[in-house]
């Protein structure tokens, strides 16, 4: 079993970017929901902390007021201010502030200052509770009697703040959780992926025999009719291009970059192609200017390689095809069946093809992206369907000139 080192690199990048997206899908989907459990369970545990304050603040009003009424029975003589005072301020049986106001709601004795709402049994205000008590009878002058309690909001903050530290250790928890559960889920896909790669590799192995024996046989046909020996010619190089491109992907062997003069490049794979050309009896120009580049030569062969077998495979017999390489741009058009917009973005994925007739595996085009990402090599895209294809690419002035885009348009 051979499995190159590109491949393993290619395969995790894979399997990480689905891992990526699982993992987004499943913590977004946990965190909406660990997000709404933890805002019920706050609500409801406020909820339950003010009814409870309220109920305790309203009893320990009432039993103040019991204390007052219990004392103005008991005493036989009126009691003067300063008694009153004294009473009120040595009458402490709870955990609240509180506050004696007479029924012009002044303040007789009281631990709250500037209080002036008495229209509510109960209500909050900023970071305080407060509850009324009203005696209609006045014993002792005491109309109402005003508690606060003001550890509410440390009480919630201490909730709120509990509640978020079980939520994260939930959220960290459950995205452990969900990343095994993603490498599990993924198991079979990356099993299927390197089926599918170990049958190429056996089958591009085992191609390279017979194709060297075909065009080996090729030339030392004699009486053969011309027609037909150049289209044989032409399948078999055919068959040995898809053997090149299929070898280039699955070795990936690095060859060291050079300069390399790559109009020769070009006019070299125009002519190597020529049988193909002749076949379907396309029209070729070329507009090739000089141009050096720093790169290997083996990376240059197979973009030019790939960018001309996509314009034959999609020309009709009798289309034109135009190849230019000027200030820079390379750019390769044809006159063939073009595409629909909506496929043009996924054409350099691997294995995939604009036209499932004429296509061929759906790695060319995805090794031409994995070139131009290598050498900062910009990448436009102009098809129309019907009306053709050109590839345009633009070569940076030197090594830290790094762009790559894909664009595609009318």
């Amino acid at each position: 079993m051979i499995i190159s080192k590109e491949r393993d690199i290619v395969l995790t990048s894979y399997e990480r970017s689905s891992l990526v997206r699982f993992l987004a899908l499943y913590l977004g989907s946990v965190f909406v929901l660990l997000a709404i459990i933890g805002y019920l369970f706050f609500e409801n545990n406020r909820s339950s902390m003010l009814n409870a304050i309220k109920f305790e603040m309203m009893y320990q009003g009432r039993m103040l007021s019991s204390e007052i009424v219990m004392k103005a029975m008991k005493t036989t003589e009126n009691m003067v201010e300063s008694d009153i005072v004294e009473y009120l301020e040595k009458l402490d049986l709870c955990r609240f502030d509180v506050g004696y106001y007479d029924s012009d709601r002044e303040p007789i004795y009281t631990q709250i200052e500037n209080f002036k709402q008495f229209g509510k049994a109960f209500f909050i205000e900023g970071h305080s509770c407060f509850a009324i008590v009203e005696d209609y009878s006045e014993h002792l002058g005491v109309r109402y009697i005003v508690l606060r309690e003001s550890e509410l909001t440390k009480n919630l903050q201490a909730l709120r703040i509990r509640i978020i530290s079980y939520l994260v250790l939930s959220f960290i928890l459950m995205g452990i959780v969900g990343y095994f559960l993603g490498r599990l889920f993924l198991q079979p896909v990356r099993e299927q992926i390197e089926s599918l790669d170990r049958f190429i590799s056996d089958t591009t192995h085992e191609l390279n025999t017979p194709i060297s024996a075909i065009l080996m046989t090729i030339q030392s046909l004699k009486n053969v009719e011309e027609k037909k020996l150049a289209r044989l010619r032409a399948s078999a190089q055919r068959l040995s291009m898809m053997y090149s491109s299929l070898t280039y992907r699955l070795e990936g062997i690095e060859e060291p970059d050079d300069f390399v003069d790559l109009e020769i490049v070009v006019n070299e794979r125009i002519e190597m192609m020529k049988e193909l050309i002749e076949a379907k009896r396309l029209k070729m120009k070329t507009d090739i200017e000089p141009f050096r580049m720093m790169i290997s030569k083996r990376s240059a062969e197979r973009l030019i390689d790939n960018l001309l077998s996509n314009a034959i495979k999609y020309s009709d017999v009798g289309d034109s095809i135009m190849v230019s390489l000027k200030d820079r741009v390379l750019k390769v058009q044809d006159t063939g069946i073009g595409m629909p917009h909506h496929v043009q973005a996924d054409i350099f994925k691997r294995y995939e093809r604009a036209n499932k007739e004429r296509g061929g595996f759906g790695i060319g085009l995805n090794i031409v992206l994995d070139i131009c990402r290598r050498y900062g090599i910009r990448i436009d895209l102009i098809s129309k369907e019907g009306e053709g294809s050109t590839f345009i690419l633009t070569f940076p002035r030197d090594r830290s000139d790094f762009t790559l885009r894909y664009s595609s348009r009318y």
